[in-house]
């Protein structure tokens, strides 16, 4: 709670001839008896004296959707060197473009579009890229452990190659993909409110349901 000495006020009161009333930007003016009254506030925030919580900031920055320098054009975002989260592919065009970005694994949390189409053998023109098709509603009901386990799997054994990158996805990047990145971090090791604001700082658009957030902690009991 602020202080009351955060803030400093002034208030004007003055008496004016009706008729040379003029309209203000500020204050409110009330005729009595062929006079006008003029009443103006004015205040000033002069700032908390408290040191700044790095939470509200976090949470004002996922609000404005303010860009975040890890960014890339197809919609990547490197939480670490070798795992991004983002949003969908799509089309050939988009994943000639993760290729150039180095991926070389997808996670693919879709029932939209299925990125198997888009590379060997079914497209023998697509990049060489390994693709977990491991798609799940964004209905905001509990995940199966079976979900984020066939994810995870997935990730540990691509991250033995310290030179594979690998991308999670989603359509848009702001639920499914950083509730599978957050369990894929939590199994190599990280603390799950770490991983959580590690993967808020990086994609301030990410966004974890409490439901999302309860089935990472289920399957990391080994519920």
């Amino acid at each position: 709670m602020w202080d009351t000495r955060d803030w400093l006020a002034s208030i004007s009161f003055g008496w004016m001839d009706a008729g040379r009333e003029k309209k203000s930007g500020m204050g409110f003016a009330v005729e009595l008896g062929g006079a006008v009254r003029r009443e103006i506030a004015v205040a000033l925030w002069v700032g908390p004296t408290k040191a700044p919580n790095r939470g509200v900031e976090r949470t004002q920055r996922r609000r404005a959707r303010v860009p975040a320098p890890h960014r890339t054009g197809m919609d990547i975002t490197w939480i670490t060197d070798q795992i991004g989260v983002g949003g969908g592919i799509w089309n050939a065009t988009n994943m000639a473009k993760v290729a150039e970005a180095g991926v070389t694994h997808i996670i693919n949390m879709q029932q939209e579009s299925d990125d198997r189409r888009l590379v060997p053998p079914e497209d023998p023109d697509g990049p060489a890229i390994e693709v977990c098709h491991n798609p799940t509603d964004d209905d905001f009901e509990p995940k199966p452990a079976s979900l984020l386990r066939d994810g995870v799997e997935f990730a540990e054994k691509a991250l033995k190659d310290p030179e594979a990158k690998l991308f999670i996805h989603c359509a848009a990047g702001v639920h499914r993909a950083p509730m599978m990145a957050l369990a894929v971090l939590c199994c190599k090791g990280w603390d799950l409110m770490d991983a959580r604001h590690l993967i808020e700082d990086r994609r301030p658009v990410a966004d974890f349901p409490d439901v999302y957030v309860e089935s990472v902690e289920s399957f990391l009991r080994g519920e």
